[in-house]
């Protein structure tokens, strides 16, 4: 079967490949935005599900395909941090996390083109972020890395440098957790090995 990523997340994708899976990547264009949810767990499940669903809509009479959408918030004082959009932003929002934990949660949602069926879940995982100066968030905001990710921080990236800890899914601070997937797959009465795992 096809995989389909309905994610424009580099890191996601790459992700899904080193963990031996080739999934094409269809964006969904679903405006982040403009959705609500009662907790920012909710609003990245949720946004998950629309990704999802509008790709596999997307995908007409495809029968052979299973679509994933995710996403992901950083909660923080049970507010919801999606993408700064600036380094301003991103600099203020590092000033406001230095020093403490927050939640990132992802949303996954996968899509079975064959029968419709779907199913959904989102993980979430502690960060642990550093006291760190104003001089390196400068530094790490001016390389505009931390603008257009979620919690304005990545783990596997520049921003490495800045995380004390993560308790839980490392994989799921990146963006996609793969026991979450493995165990939708299962739900839809699939498994890795109808995606083509390991490819080579």
């Amino acid at each position: 079967m096809r995989l389909v990523l309905a994610s424009a997340s580099p890191a996601r994708l790459e992700t899904l490949r080193r963990a031996g899976l080739r999934p094409e990547v269809i964006v969904s264009g679903v405006d982040e935005d403009a959705i609500t949810a009662p907790t920012p767990a909710e609003r990245a499940l949720r946004l998950a599900e629309l990704k999802a669903a509008a790709v596999s809509a997307r995908l007409g009479d495809v029968t052979d395909a299973l679509v994933l959408g995710c996403d992901s918030l950083l909660e923080l004082d049970g507010e919801a941090l999606g993408k700064p959009g600036s380094v301003e932003a991103a600099a203020q929002r590092w000033r406001q996390m230095r020093g403490r934990t927050g939640t990132l949660h992802t949303g996954h949602c996968l899509i079975d083109t064959g029968n419709g069926k779907r199913v959904s879940s989102s993980v979430g995982t502690d960060v642990r972020f550093a006291d760190v100066t104003d001089d390196e968030i400068d530094a790490y905001c001016a390389t505009g890395e931390p603008t257009a990710v979620a919690g304005a921080f990545t783990v596997d990236g520049l921003g490495g440098w800045f995380i004390d800890g993560v308790h839980g899914d490392h994989h799921n601070v990146v963006g996609v957790s793969l026991p979450m997937v493995r165990a939708l797959l299962r739900d839809l009465g699939h498994g890795l090995g109808d995606l083509g795992y390991p490819a080579r």
